[in-house]
């Protein structure tokens, strides 16, 4: 047995050693399987063999950027960005499912959080990096964060179909429903991101599907959007540029970088 590992990441296959070491990748735009380790090469190709869906080239890697130099050395275990849209709320519900017959809150988020998902990994065409469900000390999460020419965002889902919403100060209420300070959350969290990645960091609250949006008062930083209006925040901006953008994901990805705040 050789040992290696394949862990996926959007676009790409790493192959790691039993300790995480990377080894290689494979990339399945260009096909190519860049080699960390020559004298792995038989075993590279026997582990990427299930995954091979046509011909490939074997190369020595481009010369790596600090950025691609922190994915290759993350352990596996610590690499957030294979996280799916609502993964903590995914392990929760099969975990802990709710009886049977009774409604349970926590899939109309699971939804909402799954559409937002979607749509900001659509936005990676653009020069984005996004991750999901990023776990915070005391059993908090980030829902979403993107990283782009336009900035660093802290993104939240709420689930509103076919209800107004009614933002105000750090409160939001969907139809008929109390109250819930999602906004003030999203305001905390976004200060807890910037202080993990000494950089600026905005809190934008999405809304999937509402019948109406209402802001009143000073909404404090916050921005508050449709899931359809997601694009704008891929904007061409002058905030970070392409290197920037690389290097403050590839540290956002590393699940210490979160634990240490």
């Amino acid at each position: 047995m050789s040992g290696l590992r394949v862990v996926p990441s959007r676009g790409r296959l790493y192959v790691c050693d039993a300790g995480g070491g990377g080894v290689a990748w494979y990339d399945r735009g260009s096909g190519r399987v860049s080699l960390l380790v020559q004298e792995r090469e038989r075993d590279v190709l026997d582990a990427l063999k299930p995954f091979l869906t046509g011909p490939v080239t074997l190369g020595p890697p481009p010369v790596p950027d600090a950025a691609e130099l922190a994915r290759l050395t993350l352990p596996p275990d610590d690499d957030l960005a294979p996280n799916r849209p609502g993964e903590a709320l995914l392990i929760a519900l099969d975990r802990d499912p709710a009886p049977r017959l009774r409604a349970d809150p926590r899939r109309h988020t699971l939804l909402a959080e799954q559409a937002v998902g979607a749509a900001l990994d659509r936005l990676e065409e653009a020069g984005c990096r996004t991750l999901h469900s990023v776990p915070l000390p005391g059993g908090g999460r980030v829902p979403h964060l993107l990283i782009g020419p336009a900035g660093v965002f802290v993104l939240g889902a709420l689930y509103a179909r076919g209800h107004r919403v009614r933002v105000s100060g750090p409160l939001a209420a969907v139809g008929r429903r109390p109250a819930e300070p999602l906004p003030r959350r999203l305001r905390a969290d976004a200060e807890r991101a910037a202080y993990a990645l000494t950089a600026g960091v905005g809190p934008v609250l999405v809304l999937v599907d509402p019948a109406g949006v209402s802001v009143a008062g000073d909404p404090g930083g916050l921005r508050v959007l449709r899931e359809t209006e997601l694009p704008g925040l891929a904007r061409p901006g002058t905030v970070l540029r392409p290197a920037d953008v690389e290097a403050l994901h590839a540290r956002a990805r590393d699940r210490r970088t979160w634990a240490r705040l």
